[in-house]
């Protein structure tokens, strides 16, 4: 069975950093993308981050470019979304996604994935 499990949200002041892990089991294959996605109340899901297969390509939303970076450790079949210069606007559940894909590609939309983690809470407020 495939899951996803997410893991390293909290609190945190703005300015400050977090990482997000998110660990992939039941998958047979490498091959597989991942996205980061958060949705904030009252909001609609955003696509933020992600990663292909092999780690080489990567996306970000433009709200995220620049302060948050992801990677990806295929051994641990664990894939990190380090979060920096955090905003009280950052704060949502933080969702990750994958698909089973060999392909050197990723994407920001939440129709393209068919695995979801349970979602973790980031709240950035003073």
């Amino acid at each position: 069975q495939l899951q996803l499990v997410e893991s390293g949200g909290g609190l945190v002041q703005p300015g400050g950093s977090l990482r997000l892990s998110c660990a992939a089991s039941g998958f047979t294959r490498d091959g597989f993308a991942v996205g980061w996605f958060r949705q904030a109340p009252g909001k609609e899901r955003e696509g933020i981050s992600c990663i292909g297969a092999t780690g080489v390509l990567t996306g970000y939303a433009d709200s995220v470019k620049g302060r948050f970076a992801i990677s990806r450790d295929n051994a641990k079949k664990t894939v990190y979304l380090q979060m920096s210069t955090m905003k009280p606007e950052d704060t949502a559940i933080y969702y990750c996604a994958a698909v089973i894909s060999s392909l050197p590609v990723c994407r920001l939309e939440n129709t393209w994935y068919d695995q979801w983690g349970q979602g973790i809470q980031v709240t950035v407020s003073s």
